[in-house]
């Protein structure tokens, strides 16, 4: 049986960041807290009541999910929530969990969400180097989906990126990319597949709906990476040659529905009078 240690450390800020993802120093609740298990539920829960709605806000399901999941852990806990900024400590707080991670995601709506008062056609998300697959560089697409117009494009403009992901690649290109509805009107046919991954597809294309077989996706996601133009197409993503993408021509052009972002993936974009899809009622 192991020893339980009296903490529980959060070691990042989760406010800007679709789901929250606690470390728990030990645990022995056997069955109880099971690793996949769980966190297959709450990024299909998340998936469901999709990324604009969960993504920024505070008090949503999954972190409920997340605070009920803690509880099981039956002895006293302290944890320590930090909030970086520009590669800097900018908060820390200590505490019960659900108290230091509160003001740990109170200061971190200031310092990580960038409030723009209209949406955009066009958006260039350019993911840093350290985004190597899709796997992680999708955060190009979720933390900038809140502000692109519907039916406008968002294009990930990633040249150095080569793999979908190489741990679960295969799996994704058998799935591809849809929206929440296109899997929920077809539960029968995707329930056995692991949430996680269905949850990673739902994020990377966005919302949408799916009637009589028809899918429509709210906006375009492209892709300008290394990834063939086939591969693209049969994953349900576009496809755009990074060779004939001149970043400069998307700069300094917001007034004209352009947006360039220049290391997309770390800051939440959102609109400050969000629309319906994008918002989420009282807890």
């Amino acid at each position: 049986m192991p020893t339980l240690l009296p903490i529980l450390s959060v070691e990042h800020p989760c406010q800007p960041q679709q789901y929250p993802k606690p470390r728990f120093r030990a645990i022995s609740t056997r069955d109880r807290l099971r690793g996949p298990e769980i966190l297959n539920f709450f990024h299909w829960l998340g998936a469901v009541i999709t990324n604009p709605r969960i993504i920024g806000n505070k008090w949503t399901p999954v972190r409920r999910v997340v605070d009920r999941a803690a509880a099981m852990v039956t002895v006293p806990k302290l944890a320590f929530c930090a909030v970086v900024h520009d590669g800097g400590l900018a908060g820390l707080f200590a505490g019960t969990p659900e108290e230091a991670w509160s003001q740990a995601a109170d200061l971190s709506d200031k310092l990580h969400v960038i409030y723009k008062d209209r949406p955009f056609h066009t958006v260039l998300s350019c993911a840093p180097a350290m985004y190597d697959e899709i796997w992680v560089g999708g955060k190009c697409m979720y933390k900038l989906e809140p502000v692109v117009a519907d039916g406008g494009e968002l294009i990930i403009y990633a040249p150095h990126i080569r793999d979908i992901s190489l741990t679960h690649g295969k799996l994704i290109e058998r799935i591809g990319y849809h929206t929440r509805d296109y899997f929920l009107k077809q539960w029968l046919r995707f329930k056995d597949e692991q949430w996680g991954i269905l949850a990673h597809s739902t994020h990377v294309r966005g919302i949408g709906s799916y009637e009589n077989g028809v899918e429509k996706p709210r906006i375009q996601v492209t892709l300008a990476t290394q990834i063939p133009e086939d591969v693209c197409r049969s994953i349900n993503l576009g496809y755009r040659d990074p060779r004939s993408i001149d970043v400069s021509d998307y700069q300094g052009r917001e007034t004209e529905g352009v947006l360039c972002v220049p290391k997309a993936g770390e800051m939440l974009y959102r609109l400050r009078e969000p629309p319906a899809w994008a918002s989420i009622g009282p807890s």
